[in-house]
């Protein structure tokens, strides 16, 4: 199959060596995502103020709600990419690709219009201080004005990886990131922007990170060579990509929603409080990373495997990927308790009036978090095994429960435990999804175990007749 010499057959040879090799190079580009993301954070808290890191710390869950919806969307499209490279199936798969891009078009002109014109309606209901409302505006209208960069790479990436490479985004991530810390200093310390400057250098680095993977896709993958045809539109393969990509689109969206009401709780307790959750919440995604990672994988070697007919594969997969990632959630547990105090220190400016009382704070909420670890890791391996072989609808209802703890913990735990209770908002919701997501993934792998075995069997018995 001539599809790139970094196209990756993920129905053969070992689950735990494909799945490990696959995530590495993964891990590495989510790292360096979410450093970049962090960098925006520590430049404007060291070089401005604790007053602007409040500003843009408190617009996390609202980048998360917009920006998480198209990412989910661009995963989900990516799992039927997955299948038709898994079965073999180069045509079919360019057609997938082309009806991709036009999805992917309008959705991002409708979410970036929606986005735009509801942020400060949305910023007052999270009863955003008068203080920081500007900055916090400035900031996130600016990151949602330029979402067709962050589709660009996405989709063109969850492509690369839907055929088995996982190398290629990550060395135009590395590009990208290297480049916003450059446009950090500049935009913020050499022409003074303050947050819209941080805003302006993700967006931009972003666009170049899309950009580049583009023209390497071009050159390098002739099997992605679209042709007019490739985008003739196709209802029925439009309404699988949606079928499959809006609810992990809602899934993101629907937790976020919790997020967004916690954050309205946080806002209540102060600036001190606002800036040690927007520097915890940071250095806890950042140890997280090898969650997501793996769930990453999960979805695409899911999608190959079941393309291919081997549901065996996907449990066993799913059975060493689980290993993986508790092992990892144990190391992010250490790194949190051992490490996290420096790294939120990262966030402050020395000489911050509050500098003590933020930390403080900021490792109160890492050391809950740190206890709830392995059951955040596993919610990605069950949630994208799931998606990634068709089924999405539990998947969606892990992210229905999320919500619905995230909120009643954020609306009745602060008022008993006070900014404890913000703390344990989070965790008891990882916990709530972890628990409904193990048990349908092995109700449903089991029910897909016996539809493919029928196939099969009535398979080898037309073969004996004919």
């Amino acid at each position: 199959m001539a599809a790139g010499q970094r196209a990756k057959d993920m129905t053969v040879g070992s689950p735990m060596k494909l799945i490990l090799f696959f995530s590495i190079p993964l891990l590495i580009g989510n790292i360096f995502q979410q450093l970049y993301n962090m960098v925006d954070t520590i430049i404007v808290g060291r070089c401005i103020d604790e007053k602007a890191l409040a500003a843009v710390g408190l617009t996390g869950p609202m980048s998360f709600l917009v920006i998480g919806f198209v990412m989910g969307l661009s995963s989900g499209f990516a799992v039927l990419v997955a299948q038709r490279f898994g079965a073999k199936d180069e045509e079919g798969m360019r057609h997938c690709v082309g009806i991709m891009i036009i999805l992917a078009a309008v959705v991002t002109a409708v979410v970036t219009l929606l986005a735009i014109v509801f942020t400060r309606p949305l910023l007052r209901a999270i009863n955003t201080l008068p203080e920081l409302f500007e900055q916090s505006y400035q900031y996130i209208v600016t990151i949602f004005a330029g979402i067709f960069t962050t589709v660009l790479y996405n989709i063109l990436a969850c492509i690369l990886r839907a055929l088995g490479d996982s190398r290629t985004p990550l060395y135009f991530l590395m590009v990208s990131s290297v480049l916003n810390i450059g446009l950090d200093f500049l935009f913020i310390v050499n022409f003074g922007l303050g947050v819209m400057g941080a805003a302006l250098a993700t967006v931009l680095s972003q666009a170049v990170s899309g950009v580049c993977c583009f023209l390497y896709i071009a050159k390098k993958y002739p099997v992605l060579r679209l042709s007019k045809k490739d985008f003739r539109w196709d209802f029925k393969i439009a309404a699988k990509h949606m079928g499959i990509g809006l609810p992990m689109a809602f899934q993101f969206s629907i937790t976020a929603i919790g997020v967004i009401v916690l954050q309205g709780a946080i806002n209540l307790f102060g600036e001190s409080r606002i800036a040690a959750y927007a520097a915890a919440s940071k250095v806890e995604q950042l140890v997280s990373q090898p969650a997501g990672t793996f769930g990453v994988t999960m979805a695409n070697f899911s999608g190959q495997n079941l393309g291919a007919g081997r549901v065996d594969r996907v449990r066993k997969g799913v059975r060493q990927a689980s290993f993986l990632t508790l092992c990892f959630s144990v190391l992010g547990m250490i790194v949190l308790l051992t490490c996290g105090e420096a790294l939120t220190g990262l966030f402050i400016k020395e000489d911050a009036v509050a500098v003590d009382e933020i930390i403080s704070a900021s490792m109160h909420y890492l050391r809950i978090c740190a206890a709830f670890f392995p059951f955040l890791f596993m919610i990605f391996i069950y949630r994208n095994a799931l998606q990634g072989i068709g089924h999405s609808f539990m998947p969606l209802m892990g992210g229905v429960m999320e919500l619905v703890v995230r909120c009643a913990a954020a609306l009745i735990l602060p008022g008993l435990l006070g900014f404890t209770g913000v703390c344990l908002a989070g965790p008891l919701a990882w916990l709530s999804a972890a628990v409904l997501l193990c048990i349908s993934y092995f109700v449903i792998i089991r029910r897909v175990e016996k539809e493919y075995g029928k196939t099969q069997e009535m398979e080898i018995s037309g073969s004996t007749i004919l």
